[in-house]
């Protein structure tokens, strides 16, 4: 049991290095040397290694218990600011993964709803003309055919937008509910509610690829943590701001990666392993999942309040 317990206490203490620490050191570098040069010296670094030695020289921090009291101070400090990053990142994938938009506050729903609608426009217009090609690829005469690439185009400019008609304000958010539009509209599926039985069931191997990809996702979000950290650097020190825009992109793309797959793999748990959550729940069914199937288990495991009391007459 002790050896349980120091096996579990150095992986929280490498997670909180790698994760927490070291990021907050080097952000605790970036600010120093933004404190230090400013925007007239930006790149000298002569001037900044002459400051630091400086510093180093003071007599509070020549001694052995004046070492420990910095090095400690560091150590929270960039932990601190690790987690602020990850606080920050917490909130950006919310934004990013919009469940629940309509309910934002401070105004928040009126900004998402005027995207929301630009967007399905934008996919009503895509979708219509990629059918109008599927239509004419379907000519008798190989001549009134256009060109296969053409609907390659539209199919990609439509996906750009959205794999469904979108529904919510971000790219990231759609591509997540585009799974439980599908398999509502097939299965008859409600994704929401089979989703924490359905995770209980499913492969070794299957669930942890998810739960990894869960995490990658909110390791992405906490570039966007760090990338607001370091923006307002720029305000004293010009070199922040490739760095801020280097994170900025970097979580776009990571973002946008990490849902597609965790996406994927959420269409593959239910389509594959719904019908084993049926036989666990006792139900009599063979073969591969059917909207009859679907619709017995939303109706099974969706639960609701009783009815309000009858009211009395007085």
């Amino acid at each position: 049991m002790g050896g349980l317990w120091v096996e579990l206490g150095k992986k929280l203490a490498d997670r909180w290095v790698s994760l927490l620490v070291l990021p907050g050191l080097l952000y605790l570098g970036v600010a120093a040397a933004a404190y230090t040069l400013g925007q007239r010296h930006a790149l000298d670094a002569g001037r900044l290694i002459q400051e630091v030695t400086a510093a180093a020289a003071q007599p509070a921090v020549t001694g052995v218990g004046g070492q420990i009291v910095l090095v400690g101070a560091i150590m929270v400090a960039a932990a601190a600011a690790g987690l602020v990053a990850e606080a920050i990142g917490a909130l950006v994938e919310r934004l990013v993964l919009a469940v629940g938009w309509a309910a934002w506050p401070l105004g928040l729903p009126v900004l998402a709803g005027g995207r929301v609608r630009r967007r399905q426009e934008r996919w009503d217009d895509a979708h219509s003309v990629y059918h109008e090609q599927r239509r004419l690829s379907l000519a008798p005469e190989p001549a009134d055919r256009p060109s296969p690439a053409v609907g390659r185009v539209a199919l990609a400019r439509r996906a750009r937008i959205a794999l469904e008609r979108p529904e919510r304000p971000t790219w990231s958010g759609d591509r997540v509910h585009a799974v439980a539009l599908r398999l509502d509209r097939e299965f008859r599926l409600d994704l929401a509610t089979l989703w924490p039985y359905l995770e209980s069931v499913l492969p070794e191997a299957l669930g942890a690829r998810i739960t990894e990809t869960r995490a990658a996702l909110a390791r992405a979000t906490t570039l966007a943590g760090w990338a607001a950290l370091y923006a307002p650097l720029t305000l004293w020190w010009w070199p922040a701001a490739p760095v801020t825009l280097v994170l900025a992109v970097a979580v776009r793309h990571r973002t946008r990666s990490c849902v597609d797959a965790y996406a994927g793999l959420l269409d593959v748990a239910a389509r594959l392993h719904t019908a084993d959550l049926a036989t666990q729940l006792g139900f009599d069914h063979t073969g591969p999942l059917t909207p009859e199937l679907g619709a017995r288990l939303t109706h099974h495991l969706r639960t609701e309040p009783p009815p309000p009391p009858a009211s009395v007459g007085g």
